[in-house]
């Protein structure tokens, strides 16, 4: 008897139960079993529907089902479209033939529901979902580069109206709690049981034996109108501008949220069946694209790689490990934000500074953040004085008997690292493992100052550190495997994503991101209109431009940075090559004596009550009269110079050993300094482009620009020997 992923129950009441199993996986997907499942199962609905009452669809799995075969989906070029297309169309022809069945079906969700999961029970004419707390609810493939391509345009689209769907689920892609997709009225019901969920299921099929879509109904009207209803077509225009300025510009490099809107408009001026085959295409020629390909790589495959363990040390030889307390020297913008999320992950919290009312605003930062989480309904009172009171804000060192971890978050200096590091650990055991925060000193040389250089490791959290999702894990020369395996599992107690690198000046993210800066100020000491710097990198896709960065980063601190490295490699007997854009910070700072954000006065000018623009002085400064206007060709030289720059030193970081593995390096660039989403991270953009063909343009900007575009060593055998960065 061949295999099936979905099994079939019939009882006492003729109600059938189909239970999605796939009997090879821990998940169910849409891949080849459950497509020929599904369409088994619906003849065999069709054959037999005059002795069945109604159906009911759950799930054997803890989630009810996980989506899209992305295995198989990543594979898809632009000449399998029409095979890929066909293969889309069965799916939804399966889930057509069982929302036009005849009979009441009820989607009984005992778990989360996300892209093709929540469109076969957006099929089904009820929907009623589990009251569990880790279920998620939506369609988040706009996150990866597509659109819901089983229906999920139409179908929420019909039930919402235009601009509702696509404002409160597609455009956004959110995830939502039981709670919220109740409200969204992506789902009608939550049970507290699975008895009750089943229970409701067959209550309902009872109570509606002739259930129908609101769409097969006639006298059917679209919630809100269809694009020719008045009130909608003189909004409609409105919906691409939007749109265009939400993406900043990039909106080539994000081909999904207008193919989203496309598809629910064109679909809404057709009828149902029409309306999948618009939705269809759009998901055809996205999902056989290299945009997709890109964000699929990066936020599924990359992700699961990483939070899977890719770069732990073996759970055989170092187990699962949970930090039950731990010590933060420094309570500063960096301390305070550690000591929040350590805190709310139910970690004991020793925060210490070298003065009592500094320690205590750190602690006052946490504070500050639950109030707002109570304030909107997120936390209860209660539980948001057990995470407060799990923080201890001290200068008594002692405090920190028993803490299994210790970070220190203190200024950038080495003696004073040094003399937190001695201190923190003659209060604690042996078995302590030591952390910096540093950005930019190697650990190596940091571990000389401590005890025991084998549990020394860096933890680099990124500003704000509430908000970004990345933490840096560097390894120094001596640190151990066992010190990686803890800080890696802290890093994940405390829900943040977790790369590792080796040990090197500025590591692999600080060191990246500073080739994007002073790239950007490279352009402006070339005489670059600075509007279109800032705009060439909005339009990359970067979240923030070069000179903004800079201003949040301060320049004297850039400027101290640099001071250090060249003292560093003096002492190596090396030195740090000429760059433009050194003399740009130096006026700046000697003649202008604008620093940055923190000053009110950089780049930008910071007005108390407005928002913050470029300083209007910056041009007559700096600007060239033949590059005030850059044409379409410089423009998008100027896009390509921020991205390739920033490419070709992940390449240099990985080929020097830097970067130990290649989904650590694209989700490091994306999650820690924002490389454009797109590209699927630095060394995926290198992929996108074409290894040889990266190499040659490469070599054009470095014939141009300069040395530093010069592509390394590792990408130029690569490129002859065919291979690409997997």
């Amino acid at each position: 008897m061949s295999q099936s992923a979905i099994r079939w129950e019939k009882d006492a009441d003729n109600i059938v139960t189909l239970t999605l199993d796939d009997p090879n996986s821990s998940a169910n997907t849409m891949n080849e079993l459950y497509t020929k499942s599904m369409a088994e199962t619906v003849a065999r609905l069709q054959a037999e529907k005059a002795d069945i009452k109604g159906v009911i669809l759950t799930s054997a799995k803890k989630t009810f089902f996980a989506g899209g075969d992305l295995k198989t989906l990543i594979q898809a070029g632009p000449e399998h479209a029409q095979e890929f297309e066909a293969g889309v169309t069965e799916i939804k022809r399966q889930l057509r033939a069982l929302e036009t069945l005849g009979k009441p079906v009820v989607a009984a969700l005992n778990g989360t529901a996300l892209g093709g999961g929540l469109e076969i029970a957006l099929a089904c004419h009820r929907r009623i979902a589990l009251n569990n707390p880790k279920a998620e609810f939506g369609l988040p493939e706009v996150s990866l580069g597509l659109l819901p391509g089983g229906g999920g345009v139409v179908r929420i689209t019909r039930m919402l109206g235009i601009q509702n769907g696509l404002m409160n689920v597609l455009m956004q892609g959110q995830r939502m709690k039981p709670a919220k997709a109740l409200s969204t009225g992506i789902i009608d019901e939550i049970a507290e049981t699975q008895e009750d969920m089943l229970s409701k299921a067959r209550e309902w099929i009872k109570a509606n034996p002739s259930a129908q879509q609101p769409w097969d109904k006639s006298g059917y009207k679209m919630p809100g109108g269809t694009p020719s209803t008045p009130a909608l077509a003189m909004n409609l225009p409105a919906f691409p501008s939007n749109l265009r300025k939400q993406l900043k510009g990039a909106q080539e490099n994000y081909p999904a949220p207008m193919a989203i809107m496309c598809a629910a408009v064109e679909g809404a001026q057709v009828d149902f069946d029409s309306a999948l085959k618009i939705e269809g295409r759009y998901f055809t020629k996205l999902a056989t694209g290299k945009h997709a390909k890109n964000m699929i790589k990066a936020f599924f495959f990359d992700l699961q790689k990483i939070n899977g363990g890719g770069s732990r040390p073996s759970k055989e030889k170092y187990p699962e490990w949970k930090s039950k307390k731990v010590g933060i020297l420094g309570a500063g913008m960096m301390g305070q934000g550690i000591a929040y999320v350590s805190a709310m992950s139910g970690i004991e919290v020793v925060l210490i500074d070298a003065a009592q009312d500094a320690a205590d605003r750190g602690k006052a930062y946490t504070q500050k953040l639950l109030e707002k989480r109570v304030s909107k309904g997120a936390m209860t009172k209660e539980a948001a004085e057990q995470k407060l009171a799990l923080i201890t804000a001290t200068t008594d060192y002692s405090k920190l008997a028993g803490a299994d971890l210790v970070i220190e978050a203190v200024f950038e200096d080495r003696k004073i690292k040094a003399d937190v590091t001695a201190k923190a650990e003659a209060a604690c055991g042996a078995d302590l493992i030591m952390a910096s925060n540093t950005s930019t000193l190697p650990i190596t040389g940091l571990a000389e100052a401590s005890r025991n250089a084998k549990n020394y490791i860096g933890l680099h959290f990124f500003s704000p550190v509430d908000k970004m999702p990345l933490v840096e894990i560097i390894m120094g020369k001596e640190t151990g495997e066992d010190a990686l395996a803890k800080a890696f599992d802290y890093v994940l107690q405390i829900k943040k994503t977790p790369i590792v690198v080796n040990d090197s000046r500025g590591f692999f993210t600080s060191r990246v991101f500073g080739t994007f800066c002073m790239e950007g100020v490279n352009m402006l000491a070339e005489g670059w209109n600075p509007v279109s710097i800032e705009q060439a990198a909005a339009q990359a896709g970067m979240p923030i431009g070069p000179l903004a960065v800079l201003d949040e980063v301060n320049l004297e601190l850039t400027r101290k940075v640099r001071v250090q490295t060249e003292k560093d490699l003096a002492a190596e007997g090396k030195s740090l090559p000429a760059d433009a854009a050194v003399p740009v910070v130096e006026k700046m700072l000697n003649e202008f004596k604008r620093p940055g954000k923190k000053d009110g006065a950089g780049f930008y000018d910071y007005p108390a009550d407005g928002k913050k623009h470029l300083w209007p002085e910056l041009a007559g400064h700096f600007m060239k009269a033949d590059k005030a206007q850059p044409t379409p060709a410089e423009f998008e030289e100027l896009k390509e110079r921020l991205l390739y720059r920033q490419s070709i030193e992940a390449a240099r970081c990985f080929e020097e050993g830097v970067l130990r593995n290649v989904p650590d390096a694209n989700i490091g660039s994306i999650f820690g300094i924002g490389m454009a989403p797109w590209t699927g991270g630095q060394l995926q953009y290198i992929n996108f482009i074409g290894v040889p063909e990266f190499v040659k343009r490469a070599g054009e900007l470095a014939a141009k620009h300069g040395e530093r575009f010069t592509p390394p060593k590792l990408l130029v055998e690569m490129a002859a020997k065919g291979e690409t960065f997997q």
